[in-house]
């Protein structure tokens, strides 16, 4: 669950598609003050069925400790997955922020960060999976947005990948928006993408 639906229909909405039985992905990506994201981590992994939740790698060091304390000590806990470089960001728009080096520069040196910050996981165009996982290992939870069936329009994200990329790449789990919800036939979209998947994964 993103932060439309969220913002929209609040935690009301998660209890509702937790009662379908299926568990859920909640990508709000905080980024905040340690304890404002430690509070906030808390409250969003009490939620029913919430597996993954993400928080902006981009906070530092002690946000991330802060977070993953938050949870530390539960049994059955979220996931926590920083989030790296954003995939609608080139290098053009992250040196006009401020950041130096190259996109994938900089996500490899955030997994690094999350991982020695107690995150399980991040967030990163599929073009950053083999570097992280180099780094990091292969426990390492990465998850690949901007996912793009060939062909597709990339709207307004800069580094798209197609779901083989991602999957060949090395990713644990991959997101795939508005080829599905934007598709004419989201369930035709969504059974071929689910295919290419398989058939990837074989390889």
């Amino acid at each position: 669950m993103g932060s439309t639906l969220f913002t929209a229909e609040g935690p009301q909405a998660i209890k509702e598609l937790a009662g379908l039985g299926v568990d859920l992905f909640l990508d709000l990506k905080f980024h905040d003050i340690p304890n404002t994201v430690a509070g906030a981590i808390g409250s969003a992994a009490g939620l029913p069925n919430v597996r993954l939740i993400t928080l902006h790698a981009s906070g530092g060091q002690a946000m991330m400790e802060a977070a993953s304390r938050a949870v530390g000590s539960w049994k059955v806990r979220p996931a926590l997955l920083g989030v790296t470089i954003l995939t609608s960001l080139n290098a053009a728009a992250i040196k006009q922020i401020g950041l130096s080096g190259t996109p994938s520069s900089r996500a490899v040196a955030l997994a690094k960060l999350a991982k020695k910050s107690g995150l399980d996981g991040v967030v990163s165009s599929a073009h950053e999976v083999r570097a992280i996982r180099k780094v990091c290992g292969p426990d390492f939870l990465i998850l690949v947005p901007s996912v793009r069936p060939a062909g597709s329009l990339s709207h307004d994200q800069a580094r798209v990948a197609t779901p083989a990329e991602a999957v060949q790449a090395g990713a644990n789990y991959l997101v795939v928006g508005r080829p599905i919800t934007a598709s004419q036939n989201p369930r035709e979209s969504a059974a071929a993408i689910q295919q290419e998947i398989s058939l990837a994964s074989r390889i």
